[in-house]
């Protein structure tokens, strides 16, 4: 009998009809079934006359499975069974909402996203590709956002290694589009800039491209990162924009039968969803019911915006998924956002750490690394991006490859600071104007004088030589100085009372305040 793991993927494939439009023109499901949970899922055509489906189990034991559709005059093999055993190693499961406002794996295990972004990284050269891969195993991004479609912009002037779907007979340009498209490029410069008609047909996906999806997707689930999806985006010179609603459904409910069984993947409708004009809200809710409709596996799902906010009130919006306020205020809004939505607040682009002409890709490592901290103390998660420039314009924010800048091991360490904290999550409380606090578990007192069982306090920006911190008389607390920059922690012994903490007057310190017991 076969065996797969607790949240592991398992497959199963069976030989079909290959006449007509075998995407299109047939259907496969297979009903799974366990102790626990019975979940049909939509099989897919992946060429060469073989039809898939995959599905995730989420509990141990026997499980058995049904194959049924019109894709095959004789079924063979149409009925099987197979273990799942337990999870293993960097297995814990799906990343789901935790008590509506956190992230958490499946098991329990606590979720803070650590994200990065790198666009265009699955379709660059394969030996590139693996270096992205080695890259990503040896910092601690947990998370990374790209494209399913290829990508036309700034640095990104050369053609993808595939493209999504087979090429067909086009019969020329639409003169209209062409007058739309160069309205857009002079508001967005590198958007929608098209040079001829590529004749895709939407209704035959080129399957080269989406194996090699299946392949990385599948590496970044062994490394423990999170396959954030990126389904539609503006920078677009190829027509994909310009698919119409029978081929965007179709497109993605293909998509979801085909990936949402692999526990790292998250949906993102789109990358700066208002910047493609030509498409409305009402498609953008039409997407977001066709992909959580025909997801049995209920991936984490969201849209991400240039300018004015999607409504993440929609009963389909798993998550906040944000862009800067303005280039200088981004996560400070942590709080608010969480407040107002009552959802898990993710900030997916907040600037990029490097030294390109673009405004949104020059700050500073210590920036990047401020807002960070500051979304975490707010009760939110953040994500990372590097723009440097190359003289083969090869950037980490869209091609992948090696890292410059100086941000990814400060990372590595409010990681390692967050996978300390009690109950696993943090929540912004009250604390003086110049500090933001985090802080996890019970308190006593009240306005400036509140304590917490567990606290950080972030100064950010400022740079006091000492801290006046309000302890309760009939406790202890371990408070310890952080240099959130440098990495260091620095025990500054066991407190109660009013007492009085140094500190070396350098920007991007701490506190960390703990009761003891």
């Amino acid at each position: 009998m076969q065996r797969v793991e607790k949240w592991g993927l398992f497959e199963v494939s069976s030989k079909g009809k290959r006449d007509g439009n075998p995407f299109r023109d047939y259907a496969m499901t297979v009903t799974f079934k366990g102790e626990k949970e019975e979940i049909s899922v939509n099989g897919f055509y992946d060429g060469d006359g073989v039809y898939r489906a995959r599905f995730m189990p989420s509990y141990e034991g026997v499980y058995t499975y049904k194959i049924e559709g019109n894709f095959a005059d004789s079924i063979e093999d149409a009925e099987g069974s197979f273990e799942v055993v337990a999870a293993s190693g960097k297995n814990h499961g799906p990343v789901v909402v935790v008590d509506k406002t956190h992230l958490g794996y499946a098991d329990h295990t606590p979720y803070y996203s650590i994200g990065t972004t790198c666009y265009a990284w699955a379709n660059q050269p394969m030996e590139r590709q693996e270096q992205t891969l080695k890259t990503l195993k040896d910092n601690a991004f947990n998370k990374i956002r790209f494209c399913f479609f290829p990508k036309f912009y700034e640095f990104n002037r050369k053609e993808p290694l595939t493209y999504p779907f087979e090429r067909g007979n086009g019969e020329g340009l639409d003169p209209e589009r062409v007058e739309q498209e160069k309205s857009c490029r002079m508001r967005f410069p590198g958007m929608q800039e098209t040079e001829q008609d590529y004749g895709f047909d939407y209704t035959r996906p080129n399957v080269e491209h989406f194996r090699r999806y299946d392949m990385r997707i599948a590496q970044l689930m062994e490394l423990g990162i999170e396959a954030d999806m990126i389904l539609m985006h503006p920078y677009d010179k190829w027509g994909l924009n310009e698919m119409d609603k029978d081929a965007c459904d179709w497109y993605l409910r293909y998509v979801v039968a085909r990936y949402g069984a692999y526990r790292n993947v998250w949906w993102s409708l789109s990358n700066e969803f208002d910047f493609i004009r030509i498409k409305t809200l009402e498609d953008w809710e039409r997407y977001g019911q066709v992909v959580s409709s025909n997801d049995p596996f209920h991936r984490l799902l969201s849209v991400h915006n240039g300018g004015p906010n999607y409504d993440f009130s929609k009963d389909w919006v798993t998550h906040c998924s944000l862009q800067r306020v303005d280039f200088y205020r981004t996560t400070e809004d942590t709080d608010q956002f969480v407040e107002k939505y009552g959802k898990p607040v993710v900030w997916d682009e907040i600037c990029y750490e490097g030294n390109i002409g673009l405004g949104w890709g020059n700050i500073t490592g210590e920036e990047l690394v401020r807002r960070f901290w500051e979304a975490f103390m707010r009760g939110g998660h953040c994500g990372h991006g590097e723009t440097f420039m190359d003289p083969e314009d090869i950037l980490w924010w869209s091609h992948g490859g090696i890292l410059k800048g100086e941000s990814p091991a400060r990372l590595q360490f409010l990681l390692d600071i967050l996978r300390d904290v009690p109950g696993g999550y943090l929540t912004k409380g009250e604390g003086i104007f110049d500090e933001v606090v985090g802080y996890a578990g019970g308190h006593v007192g009240e306005g400036w004088g509140i304590c917490y069982d567990y606290a950080i306090h972030y100064l950010g920006v400022c740079q006091p030589v000492y801290r006046q911190l309000i302890l309760p008389e009939d406790a202890d607390y371990e408070v310890d100085v952080i240099d959130t920059w440098n990495m260091t922690v620095t025990p500054m012994g066991v407190k109660r009372g009013i007492c009085k903490i140094e500190l070396p007057g350098n920007q991007y310190m701490a506190l960390r305040v703990r009761k003891v017991g």
